[in-house]
């Protein structure tokens, strides 16, 4: 049902719950324009995106010879990654393949995981990430009020990533990121998980323990180290074929065994809770808009079965309750200690100290060398 209370876009289903949204005189949203104007530029999923597709990896391969692998690939056992993985492997690529595995892990993905491992036939990298060190930073983050509580999980795994490929002298990094489930996402409800400076900021202000072996991605390193000296890119092969999510699951199941989450990073257990309650309860932040009006402006649903979609509770009563209570037991606390801090006041990523002054100095040279030269210098 459409809310009385909030402005919905006539086009999608992004609303003011989202205060940087506009609207044109016929009620369509500024996310919607966006994506018209811009990023639908970037999105191939043609004739022309395969050939695109066809070179890079020609160029993969070609820098591959003599090697053992032509890329590194990060596996969390979601549905792009796991997709992406099905595709590199029918197009003749031999990634690195890698799962890191932080401590949320549902049971299936495990299963789905080693399904696609299997019928790959490749071998699977585990890092496994210090528990009592993560555990901390997650209770830290909690104590901070911010929105984005994934950071630490999604530091941690880019970190890993970056440094196990130069570590294994590979510099195409696969990514499962894509237009066509994640071109619509709200920059007032963001928070970069790379900002190493503002993760180390919360940690030290409510962490307890030394992080002595939880790796970090310095501002350098990431903007810098990586794309520059050591000439890595990342690589989102899904923007350059037809990628329907009902379809490429479907695949999946058909091809592997794979089994569905039922929810967008249900692969996570961590990630499923914060997105489907952390989030919406004390924010307001109900992710499912962005990622399904990404779906209807690729032309995967209609607007109709979206606002269908949305009219479902978010989650099950039981099942909630037993999330809440794996949740407390995995982090040591307490259900009151839990709920003391879910009224922790909501607090934005930048009332701590953050990279946003030297990345807003980056980015002013970077327009400035492309004005001059007329020559992009970002890899990211």
């Amino acid at each position: 049902m459409e809310s009385k209370n909030y402005q919905i876009c006539t086009k999608c289903v992004m609303d003011t719950t989202d205060p940087k949204i506009t609207f044109d005189e016929n009620g369509v949203c500024s996310h919607c324009q966006e994506f018209e104007e811009v990023t639908s530029k970037k999105w191939f999923p043609n004739e022309i995106g395969l050939k695109k597709l066809e070179s890079i990896y020609k160029e993969i391969k070609k820098e591959g010879l003599n090697k053992e692998y032509d890329c590194i690939l990060g596996l969390s056992g979601g549905i792009d990654s796991s997709y992406l993985a099905l595709k590199l492997y029918e197009a003749g690529i031999r990634p690195l393949v890698v799962h890191v595995d932080a401590g949320w892990n549902s049971e299936l993905a495990v299963g789905n995981i080693e399904k696609i491992i299997n019928y790959c036939g490749w071998h699977l990298h585990t890092i496994v990430i210090n528990w009592e060190e993560m555990k901390d930073l997650h209770l830290a983050y909690l104590k901070s009020g911010v929105s984005n509580q994934d950071v630490p999980q999604d530091h941690v795994f880019f970190a890993s990533l970056y440094s196990f490929a130069v570590k294994n002298n590979v510099r195409h990094v696969m990514s499962g990121g894509n237009i066509a489930t994640e071109c619509i996402f709200p920059k007032a409800w963001e928070q970069g998980a790379m900002d190493s400076i503002n993760l180390k900021a919360i940690h030290k202000k409510f962490g307890k323990r030394k992080l002595k072996s939880y790796k970090t991605v310095s501002f350098f390193e990431y903007y810098f180290y990586y794309p520059f000296i050591k000439k890595m890119s990342v690589v989102k092969p899904l923007n350059y074929m037809p990628y329907i999510k009902d379809e490429a699951l479907e695949e999946l199941k058909s091809k592997i065994g794979y089994v569905d989450y039922g929810r967008k990073h249900g692969e996570s257990i961590f990630t499923k809770f914060f997105q489907n309650y952390y989030q919406p309860t004390k924010f307001g932040y109900d992710k499912r808009k962005p990622h399904l009006s990404s779906m209807i402006v690729t032309g995967q649903i209609t607007r109709s079965s979206a606002l269908e979609e949305l009219s479902k509770p978010l989650y099950d009563e039981n099942e909630l309750n037993n999330d809440i209570e794996y949740f407390c037991k995995k982090l040591g606390i307490s259900n009151d200690e839990f709920n003391e801090l879910m009224k922790v006041p909501n607090r934005d990523y930048r009332d701590y100290k953050s990279n946003q002054f030297i990345y807003k100095i980056m980015k002013k040279a970077q327009e400035f060398i492309l004005k001059i030269t007329g020559k992009e210098v970002s890899r990211y």
